[in-house]
């Protein structure tokens, strides 16, 4: 073996055991990261969905990014997480309520399942017989027994109420305060990690087009979506005589997170137990209602604010969306979608199919910003840079003239 075979096989080996060594970093740094996913992911998706905003601000007061960040932050404190905090607050009420009210109509159980078992189908009957389901004695011990274990496990709950409400709060401070700073350098830190990759530019400007369309779409769509159909199922169990409407409204924006079907694992049973208990018109009023009404909601507005934006089939949203939140809990609404238009969008990539899009969902100033380290340089410093970058552009398309003439 010569000496030049021995330097490459030393340089070989350093590089191989570099690569090893950025490796086992790498999976050390976002094993530190874990505990505070979920922070780093809404901070994230806030910042894409407010950089807009964040933005006019900005203009507004000549070009100071720092000031307009922090204003950004504050105006996303007021009309999210106060409201949020207001609309909680009030729920455990509700439930408090509620409890209460289920309670003292234990005794009310075996009539209401008799006259439910009046108003079912002969087969209906037949089957609940035949699994021992149409005996109010033995459901109402096994509720109790439910109920019971239910409340020794809320009991426990409320033991590490202390250690979870300071982990919540530190999440919710390093959510705000990385918040801030992805407004503030957000642009610069994206187009780093771009030139970092070993990907074409209109691959990585794709794949980033791609990601700010479906975050913005998922949480602006699915949210829009929640308050309507949490709003007017509220109203709607109101008018019909049923209390605890805040809580039941609640839960109906909590399961429109899922499409097609979450609200009414809500207002079926619901509407069964009216016409149980004899309240015909309540009844024929709910169903009519979230039939007409909240499904023109799911089947119009959902498509228009989320399909539109994601150019995804709705079953695929459904079926990404509830294997997001099977695997990554509540952030799986927005991790189930990005992930599949992700990987829709790498497949069109590689059979070429993307350049047939329209791609829509990002600002070209956002680029723009980045390339020009806007949150760290004066405004002269931009202008000469941008000027710059005009004369290197010239340059290069003189270069490639000349190279043709050739």
């Amino acid at each position: 073996m010569n000496e030049g075979e021995i330097v490459v096989n030393i340089k070989g080996l350093t590089k191989g055991f570099f690569i090893l060594i950025l490796f086992v970093v790498t999976l050390a740094f976002f094993d530190i990261l874990a505990p505070y996913y979920s922070a780093i992911l809404w901070a994230a998706v806030l910042a894409v969905i407010f950089h807009p905003l964040k933005s006019k601000i900005r203009q507004k007061l000549n070009d100071r990014n720092g000031v307009a960040s922090l204003l950004t932050v504050l105006i996303i404190f007021l009309i999210v997480f106060i409201p949020l905090g207001v609309i909680v607050s009030s729920l455990v009420v509700e439930i408090n309520g509620v409890y209460t009210r289920l309670q003292d109509s234990n005794t009310q159980f075996p009539v209401v399942l008799a006259e439910l078992l009046q108003h079912l189908p002969k087969w209906a009957r037949h089957f609940l017989a035949e699994h021992n389901l149409d005996n109010a004695a033995k459901i109402q011990q096994e509720l109790s027994q439910v109920a019971l274990k239910g409340g020794q496990y809320l009991a426990g709950s409320v033991l590490l109420i202390g250690k979870g409400t300071f982990t919540f709060f530190i999440g919710f401070g390093v959510m705000l305060y990385l918040l801030f700073f992805l407004l503030k350098d957000g642009s610069y830190l994206v187009n780093l990690i771009l030139e970092s990759l070993p990907l074409s530019t209109h691959v990585k400007h794709h794949l980033l087009v791609k990601f700010a369309a479906v975050s913005r779409a998922t949480v602006k769509g699915t949210a829009v979506v929640a308050i309507v159909q949490g709003t007017l199922g509220g109203i709607a169990f109101s008018i019909a005589g049923i209390e605890g409407s805040l809580l039941w409204g609640s839960l109906m924006a909590f399961l429109s997170l899922i499409p097609a079907v979450g609200s009414a694992i809500i207002w079926v049973p619901a509407a069964v137990f009216l016409f149980a208990t004899d309240m015909l018109w309540q009844a024929i009023f709910i169903v009519a209602f979230f039939v007409l009404v909240i499904g023109l909601v799911d089947n119009i507005l959902r498509p228009l604010l989320v399909g539109k934006d994601t150019k995804m089939p709705d079953y695929l949203i459904l079926i990404a969306t509830l294997g997001g939140m099977e695997i990554y809990g509540i952030n799986g609404f927005v991790i189930g979608p990005l992930i599949a238009a992700l990987f829709i969008a790498c497949w069109n990539i590689l059979s070429g199919r993307d350049n047939q899009e329209n791609i829509e969902g990002i600002d070209e100033d956002f680029i723009e910003e980045g390339r020009l380290y806007a949150s760290t340089i004066t405004p002269e410093e931009a202008d000469a840079a941008v000027n710059q970058t005009a004369d290197d552009r010239a340059v290069e398309s003189q270069s490639v003239e000349n190279k043709k003439a050739e």
